[in-house]
C-alpha cells in the first residue's frame, strides 16, 4: 500500500464519533476513554466515498416539484408469518431494509431462517451466515421442519464478496446474520467495530435500495442494551425491530420501534417450543391470569400496541414500609409516572400511600409507554391497600391528569370491542370514551367517569 494511503482516525464506541486525534473524552456524548484507534484506507476516485461515486447510488438526481414525484404504492408481499406481517405493516417492502435486534440466544436467527425459509417457496431467498457454518445452519433448519426449502445459503464475512454473489444471484430477500461479523476491506480495523459495522451496513442498504431487494439485517444487543455496541444502524434502515423476553419465559415479543412503511411500535408475539418459533394469534389469552377467586392488587386493562388492543394484568402490592424512605418500584411501566400517580391519589381522592412500600407490576413482561394504565394501575394500588379485590368481570382504562380528571385515550372503541370478546361484563373508562347508549358492544356495560374520587365510588359500590 503506497505511503499516506492509509489514514488513522479515532472512533467513539458509545456514540460512533469520529475525531482525527485521540482524547480521553468524547467531545460528542461526553463519554470517558471511549475513543479507539482505526485504521482507514484512502478511498480512490470514482468510489462510494466520492462525489462521483455516490451519485450511481442516488438514482435520477434531478429536481423536481412534489406534484411530479410518482405516487405509485410501494410493492408488499406476504413473509408467510401472519405476526411478523402485522409487525412490518402488512408484509415485505422491495428494497426495504429491516434491522432485527435482540439479546443474544432470544431467537432472531430461527425467526429469520424460518420466515425466508417460506419466502423461498414463492421468492428468491439467500441466507448470509457470518457466525455458524453451512451445516449448522442446515441442523437448524432440519429441526425447525424446513429443511426441504429451496432456501439458498452463503457462508461469507466480507461484504464485497457477499454484494458480488447476491448481484449474480439476484434475489428478492437477503438475510444477513449478523452484521457484527461483516467486514470491509475498505478499513483496516477488526470486524464488530463501529466503523466496520457502519461501513458494512452502508454498502449493503445500497445494494438493496439500487436492486429492490428486501434486505435483514441481525444485529446484537449489548449488556448495556445499545444494538451493534452504539446505535449507529437505527438511521440507516427503514425498520427497526427489537426482539424481548422476560428471563425463563417462553413468550418472545417482536416490536417495531421505527417503521417507515407502517406503524411504529407495533406488536407480535411469538412462542418458544422445540421445533421452532410458533405465532400467537390472541395475546390476550396468555397475559391475562385466570385467578379462582378475585384477589385484592389486580386490575385488567386494555392498553394499545401498534393497531392492537391488548389485555394485560396490572398488578399493585402496598405493605407498611419498615424505611424512613418508603420504597416506589414499577415493573412495565414508568416509575416516575407512578409517583406522580401516587401523589394525585393523595392530593384528590384522600388516599395516602405515606409509609407504604407501592409496587406494581405488569404481568407478562409487558412495557406499557401510554397513559391509558393510570386509572387502572391507581385502582390496583387502592384495592390492595384496603384488601379489597376488583371484580374480575371489570376491564379498566383511562389517564389520570394532575387535577384529578380523567382523560380520554385514543381508540376507545377498538379497546371495548375487545374487552367484550374476551367476556368482561363492565369497563370502567374516561366519560368522553364512553359510547353514546345503545353503541356499546353487546353484553359490555361501560361507565364513563370525569373525576378520581367518581372512580373510587364505583369501585366502592362494587365491593
Amino acid at each position: 500500500m503506497a505511503k499516506g494511503s492509509v489514514k488513522t482516525r479515532y472512533v467513539c464506541t458509545a456514540c460512533g464519533a469520529v475525531s482525527p486525534q485521540w482524547a480521553g473524552q468524547c467531545a460528542e456524548c461526553g463519554e470517558w476513554n471511549t475513543l479507539e484507534e482505526q485504521r482507514q484506507s484512502a478511498a480512490p476516485a470514482g468510489s462510494r466515498g466520492s462525489i462521483q461515486g455516490r451519485a450511481q447510488y442516488a438514482g435520477d438526481s434531478g429536481i423536481r416539484t412534489l406534484a411530479e414525484v410518482p405516487r405509485d404504492r410501494e410493492t408488499r408481499f406476504s413473509a408467510g408469518v401472519g405476526e411478523f406481517d402485522r409487525v412490518l405493516g402488512g408484509g415485505l417492502v422491495a428494497g426495504g431494509v429491516i434491522l432485527l435486534g435482540g439479546d443474544p440466544g432470544i431467537g432472531k436467527s430461527t425467526l429469520l431462517l424460518e420466515v425466508v425459509a417460506r419466502v423461498a417457496s414463492r421468492h428468491g431467498a439467500l441466507y448470509v451466515t457470518g457466525e455458524e457454518s453451512l451445516q449448522q445452519v442446515g441442523l437448524r433448519a432440519e429441526r425447525l421442519g424446513v429443511g426441504d426449502a429451496g432456501l439458498k445459503l452463503l457462508a461469507e464475512t466480507r461484504v464485497e464478496t457477499i454484494i458480488d454473489l447476491a448481484a449474480r444471484e439476484r434475489p428478492e430477500v437477503l438475510v444477513v446474520d449478523s452484521i457484527q461479523t461483516i467486514h470491509s476491506d475498505a478499513l483496516g480495523s477488526a470486524p464488530g467495530g463501529v466503523a466496520q459495522v457502519r461501513e458494512a451496513a452502508a454498502q449493503l442498504v445500497q445494494f438493496a435500495k439500487q436492486t429492490g431487494t428486501v434486505l435483514f439485517l441481525v444485529g446484537h444487543v449489548t449488556k448495556e442494551g445499545q444494538l451493534a455496541g452504539p446505535r449507529v444502524l437505527e438511521h440507516m434502515v427503514d425498520t427497526v425491530l427489537y426482539f424481548e423476553s422476560d428471563s425463563g419465559s417462553r413468550y418472545r415479543l417482536l416490536r417495531a420501534v421505527k417503521n417507515r412503511f407502517g406503524a411504529a411500535n407495533e406488536l407480535g408475539v411469538f412462542a418458544m417450543l422445540d421445533t421452532g418459533l410458533k405465532e400467537v394469534k390472541n395475546p390476550s389469552a396468555i397475559f391475562l391470569s385466570r385467578h379462582e377467586q378475585p384477589v385484592p392488587g389486580s386490575a385488567i386493562l386494555v392498553t394499545r400496541e401498534g393497531t392492537r388492543p391488548l389485555l394485560l394484568e396490572l398488578q399493585a402490592l402496598v405493605a407498611e414500609s419498615p424505611l424512613s424512605n418508603p420504597r416506589r418500584l414499577a415493573v412495565g411501566m414508568d416509575g416516575n409516572r407512578m409517583g406522580m400517580l401516587l401523589a394525585v391519589l393523595q392530593r384528590h381522592a384522600g388516599v395516602s400511600t405515606a409509609g407504604e412500600d407501592v409496587f406494581v407490576n405488569v404481568v407478562g413482561g409487558v412495557r406499557i409507554a401510554e397513559t391509558a394504565s393510570d386509572l387502572p394501575a391507581l385502582l390496583a394500588v387502592i384495592s390492595s391497600l384496603r384488601d379489597r379485590p376488583i371484580p374480575q368481570d371489570w376491564v379498566i382504562f383511562g389517564e389520570v391528569g394532575l387535577a384529578g380528571e380523567i382523560r380520554p385515550v385514543p381508540n376507545g372503541p377498538d379497546r371495548l370491542a375487545e374487552a367484550a370478546r374476551h367476556g368482561f361484563r363492565r369497563a370502567l373508562v374516561p366519560a368522553k370514551n364512553a359510547p353514546a347508549r345503545g353503541e356499546a358492544p353487546d353484553g359490555l356495560e361501560v361507565v364513563g367517569v370525569e373525576r378520581l374520587d367518581a372512580a373510587l365510588d364505583w369501585i366502592r359500590e362494587a365491593d
